[in-house]
């Protein structure tokens, strides 16, 4: 490896990152305690929410804040609900009690992003909880007053000690099983990069383990071997590219192809004189590689011969301990 291939790397990295960064969606302003970016909410609600939420911190400290967006350009909501908790500094500095309520309608997403202070109170599984029984049913039905405002409800029901408020969302119709239907499969896929990002992966992912399934499908010996040993790399890293779904797709077509493509190839002439030359002497050379038996005819190893290889309202210095629960609807 020549010294410059770390620096070509390290580059590589840095404009993945640097690509994605820019994609990110901006950090809105602080406006108040409800930000309706994305204005999905009625100003009825809007004020009655502010309203609620100014009495909450008066009475507890507690800075709970909500904030729409209508699209988060590609970014996972974790990592913006991280960067916004950050920037506003929600809660107070020596308590970290803030709370940020996300709904992000474009890829009906949201997120209760708790500090560090109210870890202990407002955990991970009960701000999972409010988001499914609570928020999610108002959501699909398109109704985000009642979603949001019951969310609102049950955070501040659970920060002060006391039962749920809210009436319950509507009733699901009940749906038959589909294939590959499962719980948080959609919340998964939702949170890979952005596409610009996938496509520069997929060239490089693609790009490798296709030159050794090739390799595999091309020579004779060691291509079982290949086949059986790709089998992981097509199964886990396309998830990064094409989502679970696509992934599972994608291995499919493999497993099948492979043999089909390997079986073609095998009735070639050329084939089979390098599976005869192989087998006889050991050693054989295919497209100007150099294939050797390794000792067995299953097995074997492989070489090139030419190389070796804002508002009057503002947040209280608080941080966010990372902590919380997303969903989607």
């Amino acid at each position: 490896m020549s010294a410059a291939a770390p620096v070509r790397a390290f580059a590589f990295v840095v404009l993945l990152l640097t690509a994605w960064a820019a994609l990110a969606a901006d950090v809105p302003y602080l406006t108040g305690r409800v930000v309706d970016n994305a204005e999905i909410l009625s100003p009825a609600t809007r004020e009655r929410l502010a309203a609620t939420l100014a009495a909450h911190e008066k009475a507890t400290t507690n800075q709970v804040v909500v904030l729409t967006v209508q699209s988060l350009n590609g970014e996972g909501i974790e990592g913006f609900a991280t960067r916004i908790f950050d920037d506003w500094k929600l809660g107070q500095k020596d308590k970290d009690n803030g709370v940020l309520l996300i709904v992000a309608p474009g890829e009906r997403r949201m997120r209760i992003e708790v500090g560090y202070g109210l870890e202990g109170v407002l955990t991970d599984a009960i701000a999972a909880r409010i988001i499914r029984d609570r928020m999610t049913g108002w959501f699909k039905a398109g109704r985000y007053d009642d979603g949001v405002t019951a969310g609102v409800d049950a955070i501040l029901a659970t920060l002060e000690g006391r039962a749920g408020d809210g009436a319950p969302p509507p009733e699901e119709p009940k749906k038959g099983s589909r294939f590959l239907d499962v719980e948080g499969l959609d919340e998964f896929e939702s949170d890979l990069p952005p596409w610009p990002m996938r496509i520069l992966l997929g060239a490089f992912i693609f790009g490798v383990i296709g030159i050794f399934t090739f390799i595999g499908v091309m020579t004779p010996g060691m291509g079982w071997f290949l086949y059986v040993f790709l089998i992981p790399f097509w199964a886990m890293f396309p998830i990064i590219v094409l989502g679970v779904r696509g992934a599972l797709a994608l291995l499919a077509v493999y497993v099948v192809g492979f043999p089909v493509a390997k079986l073609v190839v095998s009735r070639k002439e050329w084939y089979r004189k390098a599976a005869a030359e192989l087998r006889k002497t050991g050693t054989t050379t295919v497209g100007g590689m150099v294939i050797t038996s390794g000792g067995t005819r299953s097995g074997g190893s492989w070489s090139s011969g030419s190389s070796r290889s804002s508002g009057g309202f503002s947040g209280g210095g608080g941080s966010s301990g990372g902590g919380g629960a997303s969903g989607s609807w």
